[in-house]
């Protein structure tokens, strides 16, 4: 690390906001002006509304993740965890990978940590779940979904078979559905090579406890898009909830108790609870209360932006704040660059202020829901081209924009892979077993002949002996 005398920027986390927010200061800083620290527990800054893809395998998840170190090649990059920031000595205490935590030094501090899955005390959850807010958990949800239909395909057990084949996903907003359009669509592919599963055999169930689905495209789209999914032979349930998913046995508020071997939750996300040790003013959900500059609230040096952040929606009016998506992160991460810079040259700051474009849905291949500009609605193919040609665009760097629209092309010539790689969960069992020095056998020890039976033991050799003479 740095020991210069030069200000130094803090950025608090390396996703969608703070790798941005990151990149523009450093094209703008003059030279020998600051020093850029960037402080993330990954290396690498992951673009998830690709998730779903990745689950299926429509993308790679190699081409879902930027490394930090690449886009930022003038900056300090430091793998490992804020765990509390002093803001009257403006030191931030950094606990890495490996080794003590330490204390850094800042001048100006950006707070762009995101967002965690937002759950509550179900009982079995913990153990059962699997989230959906990281390339490790879409590339784990591929390979046990498809392990599954191995073990459909290889049991005579029905009840293992019902179980393996049962999956219930809880969430119905953009990441749920996305995900049980994209996941269900790979599984009914992956029936052709199985010789004992079939489409009708497996059971896909949608839980959400609102009154509807994909409520960010409105309430006509919303609709069409829970008719699709119920055509394809998706269970969903609206208005109800997980009540449990003890070892694996589901039990929702409405009654329905099913053995499900997949439980996928995606009903929504809530600020990351480090905020709460870093000495802001938090809003009543637990976000950092920023003003329409970006700047934290009662603060001249720190800012935040992205899913972690109140920030109000001034295109929408008063009251309103800007919802979590990748739409606004990425304008508000240009808008928080430029304040960070004006702010060092003692420049006036500017507001942020952006009308929604729209949104866009994949619910499968050539499946999807958009609107655009609040005005247009698409369904089917075409919307679906809409949610490629926007993500795809949206994509962080050029190398990556092309390896996805790469895996694309290839995709409409080449069969869709259906390969389970179920073994990456515990990459080194086998290997483990096989070094592992060879365990010696027990012996049973023998067992001594009571007093009364050694003497007729005796007895019956000595009259052995008598007749060998005899």
């Amino acid at each position: 690390m740095s020991t210069t005398e030069r200000p130094r920027i803090l950025v608090v986390g390396g996703g969608y906001v703070g790798l941005y927010a990151a990149r523009r200061i450093m094209k703008k800083l003059r030279y020998d002006e600051a020093t850029l620290t960037v402080v993330d527990p990954r290396s690498y800054m992951t673009y998830q509304p690709f998730l779903p893809e990745t689950a299926a395998g429509s993308i790679s998840p190699r081409h879902v993740v930027v490394p930090l170190r690449r886009m930022l090649p003038k900056a300090e990059v430091l793998t490992g965890h804020v765990t509390s920031i002093d803001q009257e000595r403006r030191v931030a205490t950094v606990a890495p990978l490996v080794g003590d935590p330490y204390e850094l030094r800042f001048d100006y501090l950006v707070i762009a940590l995101g967002a965690v899955s937002r759950t509550f005390p179900i009982p079995g959850l913990a153990e059962n779940g699997i989230g959906m807010k990281g390339v490790e958990e879409a590339i784990s949800l591929r390979n046990h979904i498809l392990e599954q239909l191995d073990k459909a395909d290889s049991t005579t057990d029905e009840e293992v078979r019902r179980k393996a084949l049962t999956f219930v996903f809880v969430g119905g907003g953009f990441a749920g559905a996305e995900t049980i359009g994209e996941v269900e669509d790979m599984a009914r592919y992956a029936t052709k090579y199985y010789r004992n599963v079939k489409r009708e055999d497996m059971r896909f169930i949608l839980v959400d406890a609102a009154n509807r689905v994909l409520p960010e495209v409105g309430p006509k789209l919303g609709a069409w898009g829970l008719k699709h999914l119920k055509e394809r032979g998706i269970e969903v349930y609206l208005e109800t909830s997980l009540v449990s998913c003890v070892d694996k046995h589901v039990v929702l508020k409405n009654g329905l108790e099913v053995d499900a071997s997949t439980i996928v939750w995606t009903a929504g996300v809530k600020p990351n609870p480090a905020l709460a040790n870093f000495g802001l003013p938090l809003g009543p959900r637990g976000h950092v209360d920023t003003a329409p500059n970006l700047q934290v609230r009662g603060t001249d040096y720190v800012w935040a932006a992205g899913d972690n952040a109140q920030v109000p929606d001034l295109a929408v009016g008063e009251g309103a704040w800007c919802p979590p998506n990748a739409q606004h992160a990425l304008r508000q991460s240009k808008v928080l660059a430029d304040n960070v810079i004006a702010a060092m040259r003692g420049f006036p700051q500017v507001e942020y202020k952006h009308k929604n474009k729209g949104a866009v849905a994949g619910l499968g291949l050539h499946k999807g829901v958009a609107l655009l500009f609040g005005k247009i609605r698409l369904k089917g193919r075409l919307a679906w081209y809409c949610h490629r040609g926007y993500h795809g665009l949206a994509m962080p760097t050029f190398n990556r924009k092309i390896r996805v629209f790469a895996e694309w092309l290839l995709a409409a010539f080449l069969k869709r892979d259906v390969v389970s790689l179920g073994a990456m969960e515990h990459p080194r069992e086998e290997f483990s077993l096989a070094a592992a020095p060879p365990q010696p056998l027990v012996q049973q020890p023998q067992q001594q002949p009571s007093h009364g039976s050694a003497e007729r033991i005796a007895e019956l050799g000595r009259v052995s002996q008598r007749e060998r003479v005899g």
